[in-house]
């Protein structure tokens, strides 16, 4: 095992939440580690600054708010008598603090695209056993409460859930960067109500309202942030310049990138193939949003005319003009499209699929056939959120809204 150097005390000072401190040295060292460090050249929101130019911060950031609020949390349950010992609250603190560092260049933008059929849920793991194994075994509890094997499964809930540290600090995160106030939630007294039941992670009573704000927050953060249409044509631009790369570098084109990204344009690696190639792994543990944009950045110039008009539409901010509504779109308006976009720009074949193409978008603020938000009533007994809610709408967001979007290129 590599060794660190050895502190008694280290304070990040987050906009959020003030003062951080972080004590445990186990906890700290896995900070400093490099699979941890890359996390600062990953933005949490992908490009979604090229909507709201605030929103540069950076998983590393989340994950740093996320071990905070963790903390807290411990505190509220053990003060309302509920035992976690000093191991299973560094595990669950270990678990949140490297829940998202298996998330790739973009966040969620390439999810499925550079390593295809594997989540970074699935990568994240990885980086847990990888980091297990460099730290001798003290991170095997923390990943036996990640996975959701451990016996009290409150503590998983804490990590992963519908009212879990994870959520409470990007909802409260990305309102404050993006400037969009529909997105605070009260943490702070949502965390004071938490507790356990029968093994349940569930709220009394008295916070109720605190979690029917925090699910409308969820609602209206996924319209007006995460499900954008401008960062959602961002997205699938990128998306599209990344498909074209990799087309290329299969037919064995000539393509400018960084090293750690060469292999993933010029391969179709699955899940299997990341498991059983560690070398693939050490590539991807230092794959950034830096390599993906100088690289986008150089196909600018590319002889490909796909590439480079798709590449200087992202670096100029030159987007796909995209609509949205709540039925498909018709043939006949997409194949409208397809044609202006071929004869405009001289395509061949399924080229136009890189202009013109359609997609939904589906928001789902509270989902209870997964897993539910419990409040617990002064007599004992338990009841879902939805139900025990006194607005009416709070039933009405577990119901999952999908819209069709059509993009375009602009001024067609």
């Amino acid at each position: 095992m590599k060794t660190f150097p050895s502190k008694k005390k280290t304070i990040i000072n987050d906009p959020i939440y003030g003062f951080i401190s972080i004590s445990d040295e186990l906890i700290f060292r896995l900070i400093e580690h490099p699979y941890f460090q890359r996390l600062r050249r990953i933005t949490q929101l992908g490009l979604t600054h090229l909507v709201y130019p605030g929103a540069k911060h950076t998983r590393f950031q989340h994950a740093i708010g996320a071990m905070h609020l963790m903390g807290q949390a411990i505190e509220v349950l053990r003060s309302k008598g509920h035992a976690i010992t000093d191991e299973e609250a560094k595990a669950v603190t270990i678990a949140i603090l490297l829940h998202d560092i298996g998330h790739g260049p973009y966040s969620h933008t390439l999810e499925n695209s550079i390593v295809e059929g594997i989540s970074h849920e699935d990568i994240s793991a990885i980086f847990m056993d990888k980091l297990n194994a460099e730290f001798d075994g003290e991170l095997t509890l923390a990943l036996k409460v990640f996975r959701d094997k451990y016996k009290k499964r409150f503590l998983h809930q804490l990590v992963s859930s519908q009212l879990d540290m994870d959520r409470l600090d990007y909802l409260r995160r990305d309102s404050f960067f993006t400037g969009v106030s529909e997105g605070v939630t009260s943490t702070e007294r949502i965390i004071k109500m938490l507790n356990v039941v029968n093994d349940e992670l569930a709220v009394d009573y008295k916070g109720i309202y605190s979690i029917e704000k925090f699910i409308i927050a969820r609602r209206l953060m996924y319209w007006q942030v995460y499900l954008h249409k401008t960062a959602v044509a961002s997205e699938y631009l990128l998306l599209n310049i990344l498909k074209r790369a990799k087309e290329i570098a299969g037919n064995d084109g000539e393509l400018f990138c960084s090293p750690v990204l060469k292999p993933f344009l010029h391969n179709h690696y699955t899940k299997k193939d990341f498991l059983k190639d560690p070398g693939l792994f050490e590539n991807f543990a230092q794959l950034d949003d830096y390599d993906i944009m100088a690289s986008v950045k150089a196909w600018a110039n590319h002889p490909d005319k796909i590439l480079s008009t798709l590449s200087n539409m992202l670096v100029n901010r030159k987007l796909y003009k995209i609509e949205i509504q709540n039925s498909t779109f018709s043939k006949e308006k997409i194949n409208k499209q397809k044609t202006k976009i071929t004869r405009k720009r001289k395509l061949k074949g399924k080229e136009a699929g890189y202009f013109v193409f359609t997609g939904t978008l589906i928001n789902s603020a509270y989902n209870p056939q997964s897993d539910r938000i419990n409040i617990l009533f002064k007599d004992g007994s338990v009841k879902d959120v939805a139900e025990a809610a006194d607005l009416l709408n709070i039933s009405m967001l577990s119901k999952a809204v999908k819209k069709y979007f059509l993009c375009y290129p602009n001024g067609l």
